[in-house]
């Protein structure tokens, strides 16, 4: 199929734009409709009319400015901040026959020079960029040169000081706008809360822009938080019901990374390490492999993931608290891309919270940025110990009312216990004071069920009123109570007082009674890391599964003689359809999800013959 050219019309027969991005959508991409809001995304981009979109991850916001990009007589621009999301993008975008070429320090000089050169000459369709490269006076002038069609903006909350990813880099990407004011901007993201959004419009595009926010949800993803007890056993638990699949867990410091990803070798696991720590040969080969083989498990910190696009990731798994609800969603999203089934799972303990308050608290952010961070991170303690459905109230953050409750959350398969915890909270909050508001959680605790120690004894505490008073939880239980009173600002923590209990903004009207307090049961702390009942990892039918293995097979071996990750030649979905429906033509195997005509032409006969094969 040939597209029709767009500068090849007369005015009065003007194609509708429309009408040709569907069908290069069928011919490049292999898609033969669009996913929800991509259409109306496309048709405002088209336009010529500044735009932002926000589309939750898995959604396609990609496709939306490449597909104008692919059938624009020009060249588009896109701002990205990983190098990993744009040879990821143009890989994917070359194998489906389309010009397109990235400028990043991870090439060398010789292949950089090539890029620009195509660039200027008019030989690519889309460039990406790190935005510092492009405000370089030599790229500018370069660029006054071509016919631009767009300048995007990926992951444009990256612009707001007051979101989660802020790079100051990016507040230099109105100068590309002053250049060049007759070329529309279109901003994407899938994390921008409002006053996030405002800053995008404001900053890129003058304060007007056509806006798009779809729904946050992300109803494939199994949710669930659980109290952290013992996390090597519980991520093993994890990994058990995740066996064979690929997926990331999520570590806060360095040492933790390679400490749980040694670990997790010794108990049989394909895992493998990633933080910035490492030597950039050995983080890029990881990350090869993660990306290109199945069942790995990557050990990261957040430096790794958020360019990464790889569809199939069945889990995550958060080992430490997250830093806000944004960063939360954006790190969960790296999951079940391709739509299908995948589990998400946070563990989190009291000294989470402490260390998250000291990190903001320490910081050298403004009182004012300070502030914000806090109220984000009490957000997510929020969604942590909701006792309604934890979509309901993750959702709810970004401004989004569900009407019903999930199904597939911790919470609705599980439904908590809820009973009446103001007398309990009335006991420890007791203890804090009488104990002076200067002991940790532990000592308080111990004070609460009657168990002497060296500084128990030492400081008297053992004849206080509140000694033994709190019969009616374990240690471990009444660790569940002060977590929640903390998350709930019933109880507050003194980080610099070296983590020292006090009461919190509610704390006073609760123990005068004033307030009453909602507390879960405690629970054991077992954690599952299954997906709900009856939803699994992608699969063929049983008497398909050895030609879906067969085809797997011969998506690596092309994988690797191209140097690209797997899932560029061809995402599950596809192959478990061609595993399927068995087509014998390639005719009909271009009615396939995903095979567009590049891909036809370069190995749609290879897949062929191995589909007569079975």
């Amino acid at each position: 199929m040939s597209l029709p050219d767009p500068a090849d019309h007369s005015p009065d027969h003007s194609p509708d734009p429309l009408a040709v991005a569907r069908a290069a959508l069928a011919d490049v991409f292999g898609f033969h409709d669009f996913r929800p809001g991509q259409e109306a995304v496309v048709a405002s981009v088209l336009s010529g009319r500044d735009t932002l979109a926000v589309m939750p991850t898995g959604a396609g916001k990609s496709l939306c400015f490449q597909l104008p990009a692919v059938i624009e007589d020009g060249l588009t621009i896109v701002v990205s901040p990983l190098i990993a999301l744009m040879d990821d993008q143009v890989r994917a975008l070359r194998l489906q026959g389309v010009a397109a070429g990235s400028l990043h320090s991870g090439h060398s000089r010789e292949d950089n020079l090539e890029t620009w050169r195509d660039a200027t000459s008019g030989r690519l369709r889309l460039l990406y960029a790190a935005p510092e490269r492009l405000m370089l006076d030599g790229v500018m002038d370069g660029l006054a040169r071509v016919k631009l069609c767009r300048i995007v903006v990926d992951e444009a909350h990256c612009i707001s000081r007051w979101g989660h990813a802020f790079r100051p880099e990016y507040l230099a990407l109105p100068k590309l706008r002053a250049r060049f004011p007759g070329v529309p901007v279109a901003a994407f993201t899938a994390t921008a809360d409002a006053p996030t959004r405002r800053d995008i419009v404001e900053v890129l595009c003058g304060g007007d822009a056509a806006e798009f926010v779809f729904g946050f949800d992300r109803p494939n993803l199994t949710i669930r938080i659980a109290e952290k007890r013992d996390p090597l056993r519980q991520v093993l638990a994890i990994l058990d019901d995740n066996r064979g699949q690929s997926g990331i867990v999520y570590r806060l410091s360095r040492k933790s990374v390679q400490e749980t990803a040694a670990d997790l070798v010794k108990h049989g696991y394909n895992a493998l390490p990633y933080h910035a720590g490492m030597p950039a040969e050995i983080r890029a080969a990881n990350q090869d492999r993660f990306v290109s083989e199945d069942g790995i498990v990557m050990v990261a910190t957040i430096a790794f993931g958020m360019g990464i696009d790889k569809p199939d990731v069945r889990f995550v798994v958060h080992v430490d608290l997250p830093s806000s609800v944004e960063a939360y969603y954006q790190e969960i999203g790296r999951a079940g891309r391709d739509g299908l089934p995948a589990a998400v799972t946070m563990l989190y303990g009291l000294a989470d919270i402490a260390q998250r308050r000291r990190f903001i608290d320490q910081s050298e952010a403004p009182e004012e940025q300070r502030r914000v961070e806090h109220l984000r991170l009490n957000a997510l303690l929020g969604v942590c110990e909701t006792t309604e459905c934890r979509r309901r109230a993750l959702l709810r953050t970004f401004g989004e009312e569900l009407e019903k409750p999930c199904g597939n959350c911790d919470v609705c398969l599980e439904p908590p216990e809820v009973v009446d915890g103001t007398v309990p909270a009335q006991k420890i909050l007791s203890a804090i004071l009488r104990t002076g508001s200067r002991y940790g959680a532990g000592h308080v605790i111990d004070v609460l069920t009657g168990h002497v120690n060296d500084a128990v004894a030492k400081y008297g505490h053992d004849s206080l009123p509140t000694f033994g008073v709190g019969t009616e939880f374990d240690k471990n239980g009444w660790r569940s109570v002060v977590r929640q009173l903390v998350a709930t600002g019933v109880i507050d923590i003194d980080t610099a007082g070296y983590g020292a209990l006090r009461l919190g903004p509610r704390g006073r009207a609760v123990l005068k009674g004033e307030e009453t307090v909602g507390l879960r049961r405690p629970t054991t702390g077992k954690v599952k890391g299954r997906r709900r009942a009856g939803d699994s990892a992608p699969v063929a039918s049983p008497e398909n599964a050895s030609l879906l293995s067969r085809l797997k097979t011969l998506r690596l071996a092309i994988a690797q003689e191209l140097g690209v990750p797997a899932y560029t030649v061809f995402h599950d979905r596809t192959l478990i359809e061609l595993a399927e429906r068995r087509p014998g033509s390639l005719d009909a195997l271009s009615s396939v999800h995903g095979v567009g005509a590049a891909k036809l032409a370069k190995f749609g006969q290879r897949f062929l013959d191995a589909i007569a094969e079975g």
